[in-house]
């Protein structure tokens, strides 16, 4: 199947923790953990290096999903045939000096779905919500160097800003920068 073969994805926009169903966040730990596995670069604090179990992940999943907030942080999720494709959170700082921007992260596809034009529908989509629905004017994100991401990101449009070089520890010896990237809207 190509990607123009492929049915395009529905979207969930959910902004409060009541929102996510049982269904829901047992599909959204189930695409996190298989990422992670799969080399994905969306380890969050709390969850170990892969490989990673369903256990590993629930108490981060529950974490963010208990940060939903309509105007701080909101998930975005991407479902074929209700199946979750694909998700990524939206946050912002709500301080005057920073509220103009937020911040994408957690930006995953779930192996089953690689390749069909996932990861491009939720940034188009994160990037119409930030502008309309949160009034932004800028988006960042940070990229695990080593995995050729920053290029996905360029072709849609975000410029590299910078680079921490060696923060990412991924394994003894194996240290990957961390790609600064932003969006203005």
């Amino acid at each position: 199947m190509t990607v123009s073969d492929s049915p395009s994805p529905e979207f969930l926009q959910i902004t409060r923790p009541h929102e996510i169903t049982p269904d829901l966040k047992g599909q959204l730990v189930d695409c996190w953990t298989a990422v992670i596995n799969a080399g994905g670069a969306v380890i969050s604090p709390g969850i170990p290096l892969p490989p990673v179990s369903v256990r590993d992940v629930v108490p981060a999943a529950e974490r963010l999903i208990d940060g939903l907030d309509p105007e701080r942080g909101r998930l975005l999720v991407a479902t074929i045939g209700g199946t979750v494709a694909g998700w990524l959170v939206i946050r912002r700082d709500l301080h005057p000096l920073v509220a103009h921007w937020g911040v994408v992260n957690h930006v995953q596809t779930h192996p089953r779905f690689r390749r069909r034009g996932i990861g491009t529908a939720l940034m188009t989509r994160v990037r119409e919500i930030a502008a309309k629905d949160l009034k932004l004017e800028q988006l960042r994100l940070s990229a695990r160097g080593g995995l050729g991401v920053e290029h996905f990101y360029r072709s849609l449009g975000w410029t590299e800003v910078g680079r921490w070089p060696g923060a990412l520890r991924v394994a003894p010896g194996d240290d990957r920068d961390d790609i600064l990237m932003c969006l203005g809207l």
